[in-house]
Order: structure tokens, then C-alpha cells, then sequence
């Protein structure tokens, strides 16, 4: 069976949310937030030993495709597809599910995000191949949902349905449905109903996907159908020239969906959709607070990367590349020092990262954005 699972990194995204440190072209998958290794390398060395090397594919777009293959030369070049324009994850998956269907037509595959992080790899392991055990039996859309820890607000939840069994001791139950970032009285409601994050991780059969995009999302699918004629049943990543102009044409034609919005809301109110109810410590790494909360703190709650104090100061971030960042009687701060640019900001409202750099696009500051 192992010959049929492929893993799919999305990496694509752009540096928005960690700014000064990411930017347009040094997003945060290529940052090195939390070890030495990148953020996509990391989320690599966690699924080559399910999947192998020759069955790890990355999507990436072509601004970040040479970092992004400068950061894994063990994977085969022929396992970068690069994305003709950045549009969402559903026309992301449905090209990789192309290419695995000319690879291998009982292709089984897992979608991943590059730029997520996992503190307990061995759990994650036996739980991601627990969700690829179930893909083999069942003709079914599956998610990995994880057990809340706190009301998130920044996170999208899963609600559980019945429970569907279970695979290797893992829990399984039905979807009954999803809700998107919610505030914080709902997202306490949530848990208190048993309600999961959303991962943003699916594993499905290859012609599953497929066929759910055709029903669900015709105009994604419609493209991808162009794409597999012009493609003749041969890898998207050794097409030539004229070839690959027109996929870049079908491809843009796409609408910019995400998978949940363009598949899984709809299948999971026909109860096609799958939870395995998943604790392996795992985070989006979203913005800088949630950043915060993963880092070793002082006695007063205070974290940082680089040369740093904290006097009189509680449950403040400091990020340092350089110089000493010192902090004097701050709370909930969060500084983050560049060679570029210095930004200083409340930690309550750092999800507004991305709202400052469109104002600094406004103001004439926008090269400050895609450095």
C-alpha cells in the first residue's frame, strides 16, 4: 500500500502575518521560527519517513521556488509543481491531485500546510497514518481535527458528529459541520460541545478529491479537466514550454477558493466528511501571540529569539536579530528588530499585522513589505 500514499506540501504562502521578519519574498514557511530548521523543512522531516522521499511533492509559486528547492535537495526536482499565481487551496490541491492521477491512479494522498508546527512528531505520526489507513477503506473526505486547548479565535473549528469508529485506537467520527474563526464566548461554546480545531491537514484518495471538486466546485474543476488534457497523462513538472503556457492560462482562470469553502462545507452537510480527533501539539504559528505561546517564558511570562531582557515587564515577545532588545515596564509588547524595519505592537491585537502592512502600502511604505 505505501507505494500509493503521497504527501502534499502547500507552500505558498505569503509573509504577511510575521512582519518585519517575513515579508513578500521570505514567507513564513522559510522562516526559522522554532529550530533550526525551517518551517517547511521541518514539516518535511515529519512526513518523508510515512511517505518517502519520491512521493513528497511541494507546491510552491515561482517567486519563492528556488529558496524553497535550496531548502530540500533531497526531494527529486520533479517533485516541485510550482503554481502558475497564488489561488487558494483548492485549485492548489486540485493540481497536485493531478499530477498524482498521471503518476498514479490509486494514489492516496495527504494535504499539508508548509508552515505549521508539531511538538510531539511520534503522535503525529501514528495519527496521520491512522487517518491513511481509514483513506484506504473508506471512499471518504478526511480531516484531522485537534482537541482544542484554549477558545482560539483565530482558527477555524471542526464540529463532531457521531462517532465512526476508530483506526489504531484513534477516535473517528462524522462532520457535521464547520465554523470559521469565531469570537470568544462562541469559541468557548465550541469546545464545551467537543468541537475540534481545524488543522487544515486532509487525506483522501487521489479520485475522491477529484470527483468532490467536479461536484462541488465545477468551475475549479472545469480548469483541472483542461489541465489533464493538455497534460496527456504526464507529470506536470516535465510538460514543455507550450504546454505549460496553456496550464498557466486554465490555471488562472480558476476562481480563488479554499478547500473547506469549495468542498468540505458542502460534502460535510451530506455526511461525506471525516474527523480523526488528533493531540500532537500542534499549531498554526498564526502570528506573533501565537508564537509567544509556544516559546520557553520567564516567571513573568515573558519570551524571545535573540539578545533580549525584561525588567518590570510582563508577558512580553522579543524578537532580535542583532541588537539587544530591552524592555522596561511593558505588558502584552511584542518587538520585533530587523536590519529593514522595527515594529512595536500590543500582543492582544497582533492578528492586525496584516492590516498595518496595507496601511504602510497606502502611506508609500510598501517596499518596506516586499523586501
Amino acid at each position: 500500500m505505501k507505494r500509493n500514499l503521497y504527501a502534499v506540501v502547500m507552500a505558498g504562502g505569503k509573509g504577511t502575518r510575521f512582519w518585519p521578519l517575513s515579508t513578500a519574498q521570505r514567507p513564513k514557511q522559510m522562516l526559522k521560527l522554532l529550530s533550526a530548521k525551517t518551517l517547511l523543512r521541518e514539516t518535511v522531516d515529519r512526513v518523508a519517513p510515512i511517505f518517502g522521499r519520491r512521493n513528497t511533492l511541494i507546491v510552491t509559486v515561482d517567486e519563492h521556488h528556488r529558496a524553497v528547492r535550496a531548502d530540500l535537495p533531497m526531494l527529486p526536482k520533479e517533485n516541485f509543481l510550482i503554481e502558475p499565481q497564488g489561488n487558494n487551496t483548492a485549485p492548489c490541491i486540485g493540481l497536485a491531485a493531478v499530477e498524482l492521477l498521471a503518476r498514479n491512479p490509486d494514489a492516496i494522498m495527504a494535504v499539508l500546510p508548509a508552515d505549521h508546527w508539531v511538538s510531539d512528531p511520534r503522535r503525529f505520526s501514528r495519527t496521520l497514518q491512522a487517518a491513511v489507513k481509514l483513506a484506504g477503506k473508506r471512499d471518504a473526505l478526511i480531516t484531522l481535527g485537534i482537541r482544542p486547548a484554549y477558545p482560539e479565535t483565530g482558527y477555524g473549528y471542526i464540529l463532531k458528529g457521531k462517532k465512526a469508529g476508530s483506526v489504531n485506537g484513534t477516535a473517528v467520527y462524522g462532520v457535521e459541520g464547520f465554523a470559521e474563526k469565531p469570537p470568544v464566548t462562541k469559541a468557548l461554546k465550541l469546545m464545551r460541545r467537543g468541537a475540534l480545531w481545524n488543522s487544515g491537514i486532509f487525506i483522501w484518495r487521489v479520485s475522491t478529491i477529484l470527483a468532490s471538486l467536479g461536484q462541488y466546485a465545477p468551475a475549479v474543476a472545469s480548469g483541472l479537466e483542461r489541465i489533464q488534457k493538455v497534460a496527456r497523462g504526464r507529470g506536470l513538472a516535465t510538460l514543455p514550454r507550450k504546454d505549460l503556457t496553456v496550464i498557466r492560462r486554465e490555471y488562472r482562470k480558476m476562481p480563488s477558493l479554499s478547500i473547506d469553502y469549495a468542498v468540505l462545507e458542502k460534502a460535510g452537510s451530506e455526511g461525506r466528511v471525516l474527523t480523526v480527533e488528533a493531540d500532537f501539539g500542534w499549531s498554526d504559528v498564526g502570528n506573533w501571540d501565537a508564537l509567544h505561546r509556544m516559546l520557553p517564558k520567564d516567571a513573568d511570562g515573558n519570551a524571545g529569539v535573540g539578545r533580549w531582557l525584561a525588567f518590570r515587564s510582563s508577558r512580553c515577545l522579543a524578537y532580535s536579530n542583532k541588537r539587544l532588545i530591552a524592555l522596561l515596564g511593558m505588558e502584552n509588547a511584542v518587538v520585533v528588530d530587523t536590519p529593514d524595519a522595527l515594529l512595536v505592537a500590543d500582543m492582544r491585537r497582533s492578528q492586525e499585522v496584516k492590516d498595518l502592512l496595507e496601511e504602510l502600502a497606502r502611506k508609500g511604505y510598501g517596499n518596506y513589505v516586499v523586501k
